[in-house]
């Protein structure tokens, strides 16, 4: 009878226990049933939206955490690319004889060598931005940082003259993918007669990896340094009236979120196998802000949600819009694109009136 009951009524602690098993198949099943039911394609938007998490984590410990607004994030997530692709291409071997001499074939570093490089040249960016905003808030940093996310991207831009360093708007290419050993996550494998595509040993391995950040992000949190990133947050003045050193959080606050930055740019360089000033704009920036907003600032499973739903959503709509017109008038009356951002900027400008806390608040 007791195990009777206990199955009829689990207890909080099994019901979490269950509720993580469940979540545990849902993604560990998600790439197979994107590739029997929609291809790679599907599975390459998984990936891209465990990117974002990624991105929007790294996002959250600034904006969320310690209220700092920054519009230029999308900045050390270019660090962290082009350091990827100047350190696993042949770029830097045809662009200059010297290191052509040094690496005939090009420079083609492990990447668990790079990610860590990548982490610290984004942190260090992360200090230069910080350091020089320290007394700024709200809208003035916000220009600030939006400022310095356009000076990268200009400077990736026009960094090909006098020294061919960046390559202009033409970017890089033949960037190395991620590779353990002789395994290569670039390649398709096969096993048993069946390919499976490199898509999906991607997705797990960005899984793994956004696994691995949110751990650090909850432990950050519950932290001592987090609960004064929070303080500062609420009110500056105060927290540095109780003796915190509000000028070093801040500093280590912009460093560790942008060294997130840095490390998912350098995987989203290894994914594409090329990049390009094109793919850091403003609009990206905007994107992984509203990613953190719409979920809920400084709440992890929030942004996390928000990062899944705003990566998804207009894929979805892309994929679902033209058909729909054509099931139901015929023909297409209007460009799916259109449409799409229509949609889009609706959703956001219904949840941002409706919820203004994010979809999944912090419960206080």
């Amino acid at each position: 009878m007791d195990f009777l009951n206990s199955m009829r009524y689990p207890s909080p602690q099994l019901s979490k226990r269950y509720w993580l098993f469940i979540l545990v198949g849902v993604l560990c099943l998600a790439p197979w049933v994107c590739v029997f039911t929609g291809g790679n394609y599907w599975v390459r938007v998984l990936d891209f939206a465990l990117l974002y998490v990624f991105l929007a984590l790294g996002l959250n410990i600034v904006v969320g955490f310690a209220g700092l607004l920054d519009l230029g994030y999308i900045a050390f997530y270019a660090v962290g690319a082009y350091a990827a692709g100047l350190l696993a291409s042949p770029h830097l071997a045809n662009s200059f004889s010297t290191i052509s001499a040094i690496f005939p074939g090009g420079v083609h570093t492990s990447y668990w060598i790079i990610l860590p490089i990548a982490a610290l040249v984004a942190a260090f960016f992360g200090i230069l931005l910080g350091a020089p905003t320290l007394k700024l808030r709200g809208d003035y940093l916000a220009i600030v940082t939006l400022g310095f996310g356009e000076i990268i991207r200009i400077f990736l831009n026009n960094l090909d003259r006098p020294l061919n360093i960046t390559n202009g708007p033409k970017g890089i290419n033949n960037i190395d993918a991620i590779a353990m050993g002789s395994f290569s996550f670039g390649k398709s494998f096969q096993l048993w007669g069946v390919t499976i595509p490199s898509v999906i040993f991607y997705y797990y391995l960005f899984l793994i990896l956004v696994i691995a950040v949110m751990i650090v992000s909850l432990r950050i949190q519950d932290s001592r340094i987090g609960r004064a990133w929070v303080a500062i947050r609420e009110d500056e003045i105060a927290a540095q009236a109780m003796g915190l050193n509000t000028r070093n959080l801040k500093l280590l606050a912009f460093a560790i979120g942008a060294s997130f930055g840095g490390i998912s740019g350098a995987l989203f360089a290894s994914f594409q196998g090329f990049i390009s000033p094109e793919s850091f704009s403003l609009s990206e920036s905007i994107v992984v802000l509203a990613m953190v907003v719409l979920g809920g600032m400084g709440h992890i499973p929030g942004v996390i949600l928000g990062a899944i739903l705003l990566a998804a959503f207009p894929e979805f709509l892309r994929a679902t819009l033209e058909p729909l017109q054509r099931l139901l008038f015929g023909q297409v009356l209007l460009d799916s694109e259109i449409i799409r951002q229509l949609l889009y900027g609706t959703a956001l400008v219904l949840v941002v009136r409706y919820k203004p806390k994010g979809l999944w608040p912090k419960v206080a």
